[in-house]
Order: C-alpha cells, then sequence, then structure tokens
C-alpha cells in the first residue's frame, strides 16, 4: 500500500508547470455528496494559492502557476513555521467578518514590492490552507485526502495572517453555517482521494450557495448570438433602473427566442439606467424600456450590489417592473 501511494505521488508531482511546483486540484461543481467517507469545508471567495517552502524561502504560485509572492508580503514569515512543505490554500481578504473579492482584486496584481506594503498594511489578506502536498522533501500527493489532513493539522501552522480552517463531518450542517455567515459555499472531499494534480476531480466537490431573484431587463448585448447577455436592474422611485449586472449564463435558444420577442418591440434611444453603465457592459448595448422582468439565480453580489455568478431561470410575464425590489 506504502509502495502504491509512492508510485502515485512520483506520477503526480511529476506533472509541473513552468514556474510552478505542480498544478493545483480542481473541484467539480454538483450537488451536495452525502454519506460516509466525506470531509466538508467551507468555501472561500478568494484566490488559489501554492506555496513552496524550502531552504528559508517562500514562493507563492497562483492557480495559473504565476508567481504571485510579492502581492502578498504579509504571507512571508509563514516560512517560519515550517522547513520544507508546499501548502494549497486559498488568499482571501476579509472586510467585515466577511470574504470580498472585491476587495481583493486591488490587490491580486500588485507586484511593485512598495505598493504591496502599502496595500499590506491597510488590506492585509489571510491564507487559509487546506492541503499539505509535500512535507520535508517527501511528496505526500498520493497520501489518501485524510492522511494529508491529519500532517497538516499536525503541523500546527497558524498566525495573524494565516490559518488551517476546520473540516466537519456533517455536510448539511457545514452547508446550513456557510449560508449564515454569508460564505460562497462547500466543498466536499472524499476522505480516500488522492491529490490530483491539474485535475478536475469527482472526488473534490463544490457546493455553490445560490439565490434567486427578480431584475427588470433593461437592455442587452450581443454576442456570438444575437442576445449574448442581459443588462438588467432594480426599479428606483423616479422609474429608472440601478444597476445589478449582465446576465449571460442560462440563456438557450428557447430562451433567447422568448426574450427577443419580447424585447425587440421595446427598443429605446437611451439608457434606462440611472448613472453610467460600466463600459465593459455598455458597449455596444442595446437598450430597451424596462417592462420585461427575468427571474436570475446567482451566488451572492458584490459590495455595490452587483450579481456574482448570475443565470437566467425565465422570464416573470406574471410581475410588472414595479413589483421588483431590491430584497433578494
Amino acid at each position: 500500500m506504502i509502495e502504491a501511494c509512492a508510485r502515485t505521488s512520483a506520477a503526480n508531482y511529476s506533472q509541473e508547470v513552468p514556474g510552478a511546483p505542480l498544478k493545483p486540484m480542481l473541484a467539480m461543481t454538483g450537488q451536495l455528496p452525502a454519506g460516509a467517507g466525506w470531509a466538508y469545508e467551507f468555501k472561500w471567495d478568494g484566490v488559489r494559492a501554492l506555496a513552496d517552502i524550502s531552504g528559508g524561502r517562500q514562493q507563492l504560485y497562483a492557480r495559473s502557476g504565476v508567481e504571485i509572492t510579492a502581492a502578498y508580503p504579509e504571507l512571508a514569515t509563514l516560512r517560519t513555521q515550517v522547513g520544507d512543505a508546499l501548502l494549497d490554500g486559498e488568499v482571501v481578504l476579509f472586510t467585515d467578518g466577511q470574504p470580498s473579492f472585491t476587495a481583493l482584486a486591488e490587490r491580486m496584481h500588485v507586484r511593485d514590492r512598495n505598493k504591496a506594503a502599502r496595500l499590506a498594511a491597510v488590506m492585509p489578506v489571510t491564507y487559509m490552507i487546506f492541503d499539505l502536498l509535500r512535507l520535508d522533501g517527501e511528496s505526500l500527493t498520493g497520501w489518501p485526502y485524510e492522511r494529508r489532513r491529519e500532517a497538516l493539522d499536525g503541523l500546527g501552522l497558524g498566525g495573524a495572517r494565516w490559518a488551517v480552517p476546520p473540516t466537519f463531518p456533517d455536510g448539511q450542517a457545514t452547508y446550513q453555517a456557510a449560508g449564515e455567515h454569508g460564505l460562497e459555499g462547500v466543498m466536499a472531499k472524499r476522505l480516500g482521494s488522492v491529490y490530483r494534480p491539474g485535475v478536475r476531480s469527482p472526488d473534490w466537490v463544490k457546493v455553490k450557495l445560490e439565490i434567486t431573484g427578480d431584475f427588470v431587463v433593461g437592455g442587452w448585448r450581443p454576442g456570438a448570438r444575437r442576445l449574448g447577455g442581459l443588462l438588467v436592474g432594480v426599479p428606483r422611485p423616479d422609474g429608472r433602473l440601478t444597476f445589478r449586472g449582465r446576465v449571460g449564463g442560462g440563456i438557450g435558444a428557447a430562451v433567447e427566442r422568448q426574450l427577443l420577442a419580447e424585447l425587440e418591440p421595446l427598443r429605446a434611444p437611451d439608457s434606462p439606467f440611472a448613472g453610467d453603465v460600466p463600459r465593459e457592459d455598455a458597449r455596444g448595448a442595446i437598450w430597451v424600456r424596462p417592462q420585461v422582468v427575468v427571474e436570475v439565480k446567482y451566488g451572492q453580489r458584490t459590495p455595490d450590489g452587483r450579481l456574482r455568478f448570475p443565470r437566467v431561470l425565465r422570464l416573470r410575464p406574471d410581475k410588472p417592473p414595479e413589483e421588483v425590489d431590491d430584497a433578494g
């Protein structure tokens, strides 16, 4: 058994990318697995990062293989807690106790060390470590997840800017707790699964918390097809719309036909949105009178109210625009 694990480790560990030790293992989106043989973690709304620590040096790598060490100087002293290790985790920026991908976006592409240091002082990140892939020169990728996790917990890593978040045995309770704390969702990991670099594996399942809401269509953007995405919002007292984002998902051929049949007669010369629609959303837009309501499924909102990962569920011909509110 040990020999088999070692062979798997060697095979997996050889799947390297330029600049990074290996590609991170990826999860599949699905329903929450049930039954024995699974562990559950919170899903953090951040960016994936591998921390390669060896010989007193530490380098951070993004999922793409690009080195991102300079962007997060507040994580530099993690190397003082372990001599040789390859860690997998998520860089997260918390605002008001919740992860904020919008805030993190201001930091993730910074490479100037002075600017990174200034940002770290006012917008520090936290490295949420959830896997251990190498320890003291030995690859652990062929070890079962349960054993890797025990080894990670045994390192006793912890600091002001990094943590090893807990795992839980109850998937439903973890999912409910994620919703109560405003988190992105849950990760389910098969206890006996090995780490497969660069593979999107059914042994890891991400379950996102999603919300539905009704929104008024204020325009559309052409794409590969006539209707590439809807521009949606919610009504204001003055009759104009507050912009809530562009929705491109969920628009199959049948829905596209329904939407165009409703929207084409409503074409208008000017935007119905109050204020400026972001340039990347407004480019090539066809504006309409705000009379069509759609139900949208999405995963949380940005701090300015934009929908994240939205997709159209259906038209709502039964609901007039004036009944749409922003409660969702």
